[in-house]
């Protein structure tokens, strides 16, 4: 008889099923009316009186291990039940997992990079929140000077002295303190300024902008830079600088691109003249080579500097700058494709 029980013992521990009808049918084998348990129980009452006690807990731990196991699979069986009501079937092959869009900012950006990557420009970046030193005074902005007023700035209350950068200049000034001449970098982010928002204008926009410092750089080495990133950029080769005014270079310009007159849309965004402004840009001011402890007698160089959101709007025919910034599926998913 305790050899029964043994064999009764592994069995048990050996069972496995996830079906609740073989669980139930397992139960009536074991603990039912008529199941082995009270067959078991029947002849014990002709086992000798020597044997009973340890015969006695043998049934009792056969009894209990049937109990237990039956209690183990119901329980798992319950389990996956509930999983399957919060996640679905688990057997079932996932979806497929829809491939994203590359944002148009992004893409144009990474475009920029790459143009001036291929003639030796490095990628400088740095912190959006940024003191007046490095955003205005460094950059032959001291205080109370009047072309402050030309950047509407967003400052941090409890400190004056910080601010929202309102151009990525101030990392130029950065990367000058930090390396010494040659320089040649270009610094692309994200910029403040407390605009009201419209289709043309938005308080948050992206700039890059680039630098370049040795010894005997000259205009006609700006122009030639600008020359080659507006053919690799647009397919234009033809550009015209107009001067103007910006406090950290001298003499500065303008750089119009000759976008032409061939269809309705060349006329409306040219204004009917065929041109068509996409930077800024100049001769770095000495003060601001002396500012980064940059010697202007040895060294000059040239700063350039474009918003992203511009050129985009130029490539993809894009006719308001708030789609940059809303989030629409349908706008952004038009970029698949472009890589």
């Amino acid at each position: 008889m305790k050899q029964k029980i043994n064999d009764h013992l592994n069995d048990i521990q050996d069972f496995r099923t996830d079906s609740s009808e073989q669980i139930e049918a397992f139960r009536i084998k074991y603990l039912g009316s008529k199941g082995i348990l009270k067959q078991l129980f029947e002849a014990f009452k002709e086992v000798e009186p020597s044997l009973k006690k340890e015969i006695g807990q043998s049934l009792n731990h056969l009894r209990n291990s049937a109990t237990d196991k039956i209690n183990e699979l119901k329980g798992s069986l319950e389990q996956k039940q509930s999983d399957k009501k919060v996640y679905g079937d688990l057997s079932r092959p996932g979806e497929s997992v829809q491939l994203g869009a590359r944002h148009p900012i992004s893409i144009v950006k990474n475009q920029i990079i790459e143009v001036f990557s291929r003639i030796g420009f490095n990628v400088s970046e740095g912190p959006e929140i940024e003191d007046d030193w490095h955003n205005f005074t460094a950059l032959n902005l001291p205080e109370y000077h009047p072309a402050r007023d030309m950047q509407d700035t967003f400052f941090i209350e409890k400190d004056p002295d910080i601010l929202l950068r309102t151009h990525t200049s101030s990392v130029q000034v950065r990367y000058m303190e930090n390396h010494k001449p040659p320089i040649r970098t270009i610094s692309p982010g994200r910029v403040f300024r407390n605009e009201d928002i419209s289709a043309r204008a938005h308080c948050i926009f992206h700039q890059v902008e680039g630098l370049y410092i040795d010894t005997d750089v000259s205009f006609a080495d700006l122009k030639q830079t600008l020359l080659y990133f507006t053919k690799e950029m647009f397919g234009k080769s033809k550009i015209r600088l107009r001067p103007s005014y910006f406090p950290f270079t001298e003499p500065s310009a303008e750089v119009d691109i000759y976008w032409g007159l061939e269809t309705e849309i060349d006329y409306k965004i040219t204004k009917g003249t065929g041109w068509l402004e996409i930077m800024g840009c100049g001769m770095v001011d000495p003060n601001v080579l002396k500012n980064a402890n940059i010697d202007p007698e040895i060294y000059t160089g040239y700063a350039f500097g474009m918003g992203i959101e511009r050129i985009a709007m130029l490539l993809y025919q894009i006719p308001d700058i708030r789609m940059f910034y809303e989030n629409d599926v349908r706008f952004l998913e038009q970029f698949k494709s472009v890589v």
